[in-house]
């Protein structure tokens, strides 16, 4: 199973706008981003009802620089399911060079259950931020 994800890049896509860097070019960050969009593209589909992926890691390179106004894709293509954790491997193109490349997982989760964790780690805060400590 394959999923792609693409943009053009504009100016809020560069590494100034959102602040990982000063040259005006694709950022790092918005690259992952393209590379999870892809992945969910791969296997959202084909998950079961009430439940959806999570990303949970990233390792990938930032080879080469788009500038704005240059389209960038990303290709995620699944290499191996092992439980409810699914591995990808990642590519991101523009439209002259490979830009980025590298392996992304993404776990399958029961949605109810996770946000009743979401619930209870909310509460334990509180109680921590009532408590003063």
């Amino acid at each position: 199973m394959t999923g792609t994800s693409e943009l053009v890049v504009g100016e809020e896509h560069t590494a100034p706008s959102i602040g990982s860097g000063r040259v005006h070019v694709l950022a790092t960050p918005v690259m992952i981003n393209l590379i999870e969009a892809a992945a969910l593209a791969a296997i959202e589909d084909h998950l079961p009802e009430g439940t959806q992926s999570l990303g949970t890691l990233l390792n990938v390179r930032h080879i080469a620089a788009t500038p704005v106004g240059m389209k960038a894709r990303a290709l995620a293509e699944v290499t191996a399911v092992n439980g409810r954790t699914v591995r990808f491997a990642v590519t991101v193109k523009d439209e002259v060079d490979l830009i980025g490349d590298g392996v992304h997982e993404r776990v399958v989760v029961n949605v109810a259950k996770f946000d009743q964790r979401v619930e209870t780690k909310k509460a334990q805060l509180q109680l921590k931020l009532k408590d003063g400590s």
